[in-house]
Order: C-alpha cells, then sequence, then structure tokens
C-alpha cells in the first residue's frame, strides 16, 4: 500500500490543483461520451490508450473483456451497459482487446482451470469466438492467441448487440460500436470490423 499511498499524496499536491476547475465541474456533472469495455489486465488502462480526461470515458473492465450475451438475470455487466446506453446516452461503444491477453491464451493453449473453476466459468462467454479463430488455418502459439483476441473482440461486440438498450440505440443510429486490439508491445491499436453486427 505504500506505493498507493504515495500516488496518492502526489494526486492530491500535484494532479487535483491542475484540474480543479475540471473536478468542481464533474462534480455536478456526469456525460460520459464513450463506454470503453476492456480487459480487467493491468497493463490496459483506457484513459492512458486514448489520452481522455476524468469524465470522458464510461469504463467497464472483465477479465477477457468479456460481454455476455444479454440475459434477464441481474447482472453487473449488463446493469453497467444498460446505464450507459439508455441514461447517460453514450454515442459510442468500444470493445478493447489486447495482445498476450491471459483469459485468451489459457483458452487458445488449453490451460488446466480446474483451480479457478469461477474463472473457467466466466470463459464460457468466448465460445463463439474459440470458435471463429479455429477457422484461421494455421494460426499457432502466438498466432493462435492474437487470432482469438481478435475473433473475440468480435463475438464481444455481437454479444453487446443482443442487450436491449443497445440494439435499440442501434436501430435508432444514436450508437456506434468500435473494436479495437492494443498491442501493448508497440502502443499500436488495431481496429476489428465490426461491419457484420447487426442493428
Amino acid at each position: 500500500m505504500h506505493d498507493l499511498s504515495d500516488g496518492l499524496a502526489r494526486f492530491r499536491r500535484d494532479v487535483f490543483p491542475a484540474k480543479a476547475g475540471l473536478f468542481a465541474h464533474l462534480a455536478t456533472t456526469h456525460r460520459p461520451t464513450t463506454l470503453f469495455i476492456g480487459c480487467s489486465d493491468a497493463r490496459v488502462v483506457p484513459e492512458l490508450i486514448t489520452q481522455s480526461e476524468p469524465g470522458e470515458l464510461f469504463v467497464v473492465r472483465t477479465a477477457g473483456n468479456l460481454v455476455p450475451a444479454y440475459s434477464s438475470d441481474p447482472d453487473g455487466v449488463a446493469a453497467s451497459i444498460e446505464y450507459a446506453v439508455a441514461v447517460l446516452h453514450v454515442s459510442d461503444i468500444v470493445v478493447c482487446g489486447h495482445s498476450a491477453c491471459g483469459a485468451m491464451t489459457a483458452l487458445a493453449e488449453g490451460h488446466d482451470l480446474s483451480a479457478a473453476p469461477v474463472v473457467s466459468g466466466w470463459l464460457r462467454h468466448a465460445d463463439a469466438a474459440r470458435a471463429g479463430a479455429a477457422a484461421v488455418p494455421k494460426a499457432s502459439g502466438p498466432g493462435r492467441v492474437a487470432a482469438l483476441v481478435r475473433a473475440n473482440v468480435s463475438a464481444q461486440l455481437q454479444n453487446l448487440a443482443t442487450h436491449p438498450s443497445v440494439a435499440r440505440a442501434l436501430a435508432e443510429g444514436t450508437l456506434t460500436l468500435h473494436g479495437w486490439v492494443f498491442d501493448i508491445a508497440t502502443g499500436a491499436v488495431n481496429p476489428v470490423d465490426a461491419a457484420a453486427i447487426a442493428a
């Protein structure tokens, strides 16, 4: 906790005073324009990658940047999506995968997840991505993981479109979906074609 305490002290001393006006505005205003759904991986920081200011992104981070298809059961991811779209009226949603993703590596390489049954169950939301990546010819090792990362972003965009608030906004033309893959080593962000996503 020592490093976090130092960080908090630096924030209060150096960062907050320089942005005091912004934080005063944000204290009474919450109008993000983009819902950013990314991986929980500590190396992938949405605000850093996009150089966004506080208040600009509504962020959901899950293991493997997974978005379960819509269900009427209570779900924190679904609630966050619905709030962002139906209440905050975001105009864009980004689903961002990344290189060397631990979740996708575990799936691509068939890791034994018996000691992590909740993780194993969660990763079922990538089943469609696994099927899509399996169609990539001769992919092996890092290539297999990279193919699965891309297929997973596409599959999660499709899952996202099953959420009623998202489907409604897509049909009304008030929402655009984007798929990205962030390369940790180079900082590059490559788009994943979302053209096949039904509105």
